[in-house]
């Protein structure tokens, strides 16, 4: 079970998490939505312990995440793996040499540094590679590949720590809308066939009301709503990205989708 009480990210006096609580008792696919600079990202950079808590508590079972250093840290952040929108790849290394880089919390610092990898590790690369339906570009390197073909790597990558918990930063915020729906369709399979918590920064409503169990909205680094998708509605959707200040009464939700999908510029602090 994860546990997210009263969590708060500062930078400043720019407060981008403020007090978020989040109970997931058992694995689900959650989406996570909200404009631009809505503390999307930080939430899941501290879930993953990339950035620290300015104060409250991430508890996964029995296990106080907010307050592990050193070599815990790193366990934790194998157990609780991150794919981001950009990637992340090696561009000029092969496709499952990048894949069998998830496994380097657990290896050597000698075998880290000659990319000296186990015949079980490279044979389970390529079955996740298969899994995802690449394997046949295995030994191509990462920046050959289309990028929806690179965030099917990621995933990859991501699921050769053998996670309980996979964390995506906008994972098909970059993608033509046929790649979206692969990746999407990728991370929902895994879910289900698997039974790994996904959490996963959308910027979209039809995204998340389609492949989520349960969808998030923030505004303004608070949680302003936690739902089903059924529960999602347009006037809901108004509230989440502050629509009520651009949209009439008449506003659709096609309208505010739009809204939300033009409001991911990067942003120092959230993206």
């Amino acid at each position: 079970m994860l546990t997210v009480s009263k969590l708060t990210k500062s930078f400043g006096a720019n407060t981008a998490v403020d007090n978020a609580t989040i109970v997931v008792r058992q694995p689900a696919m959650i989406g996570i939505i909200g404009r631009s600079g809505a503390g999307k990202s930080t939430l899941l950079r501290m879930l993953n312990r990339l950035t620290d808590a300015t104060s409250g508590e991430i508890r996964f079972d029995e296990l106080n995440v907010t307050g592990l250093t050193g070599a815990a840290k790193r366990n934790w952040q194998s157990q609780c793996a991150m794919i981001f929108q950009q990637f992340n790849l090696v561009p000029r290394m092969d496709v499952v040499s990048n894949v069998l880089h998830g496994t380097l919390n657990r290896r050597s610092t000698f075998s880290t540094m000659f990319n000296l990898f186990p015949q079980d590790d490279i044979t389970r690369a390529i079955d996740i590679l298969d899994r995802l339906g690449i394997a046949e570009h295995a030994p191509k390197r990462a920046e050959a590949l289309s990028g929806g073909q690179q965030q099917r790597v990621a995933i990859a990558r991501a699921l050769m720590q053998e996670p309980s918990i996979i964390l995506a930063d906008e994972p098909i915020a970059s993608l033509d809308p046929m790649n979206a729906q692969v990746v999407m369709q990728s991370l929902r399979k895994i879910h289900e066939e698997d039974g790994r918590m996904v959490i996963a920064n959308l910027h979209t409503l039809d995204t998340a009301r389609r492949y989520c169990d349960r969808v998030i909205g923030m505004r303004d680094g608070r949680i302003v709503f936690d739902g089903t998708p059924e529960q999602l509605t347009t006037g809901v959707a108004r509230d989440i990205y502050g629509a009520d200040e651009h949209f009439s009464e008449a506003a659709t939700s096609t309208q505010i989708e739009t809204l939300g999908a033009t409001q991911q510029a990067p942003q120092p602090v959230d993206a």
